[in-house]
């Protein structure tokens, strides 16, 4: 499927409506927002730039996707859910001071997985699926790709940057996921 995804081909028949949906946010991704993530595969070192200006630094982390600009954009509009200016300020700052906007991206450059492939992880894993991430995991999809998925749950809000802009909300899913394991 991932293969039939990236080469632009039409969706298999017979998807779930979650696994439609996924598939149409995974195939924008695959035709708008791969450049990103290549970027930093391919050729990390050209994000030293990005060190040399906060300004350059806060406009890479700010576009990092079409929605995640979106719900980080609404703070500037003057909407109040998720994120305020001094959390974008303070976010750019830490990034800036500490020196680790290139560091953070070594993910990229080190993983040599399909993007988005079912990876097969044979230990308890558990898994939020944001409406805004890239794309919203499918129970379906996580269980071929998590044989020991403990716990799955589809919420009504967060995207890619879930830690940042929904600090609450992914702390009460961190307690549920695990607390089968205590």
């Amino acid at each position: 499927m991932a293969n039939a995804l990236h080469a632009g081909g039409p969706p298999p028949a017979g998807l779930s409506a979650d696994e439609k949906h996924a598939w149409d946010q995974l195939d924008f991704f695959y035709k708008h927002g791969l450049g990103y993530a290549q970027e930093m595969m391919n050729r990390p070192q050209t994000l030293y730039a990005i060190e040399d200006s906060p300004v350059g630094l806060a406009a890479w982390m700010l576009d990092h996707d079409a929605r995640s600009y979106e719900l980080i954009a609404r703070v500037f509009d003057g909407r109040s859910e998720g994120l305020t200016r001094d959390d974008v300020l303070d976010n750019v700052t830490l990034y800036w001071l500490t020196r680790t906007a290139v560091s953070s991206a070594r993910l990229y450059w080190e993983s040599k997985l399909a993007f988005f492939a079912p990876k097969h992880v044979a230990i308890p894993v558990a898994v939020s699926a944001f409406p805004d991430e890239l794309y919203q995991a499918p129970r379906s999809w996580t269980e071929q790709a998590y044989p020991k998925l403990v716990y799955y749950n589809k919420l009504d809000r967060g995207g890619h940057f879930a830690a940042w802009e929904q600090p609450e909300l992914l702390a009460k899913e961190l307690r549920a996921a695990f607390a089968s394991l205590r």
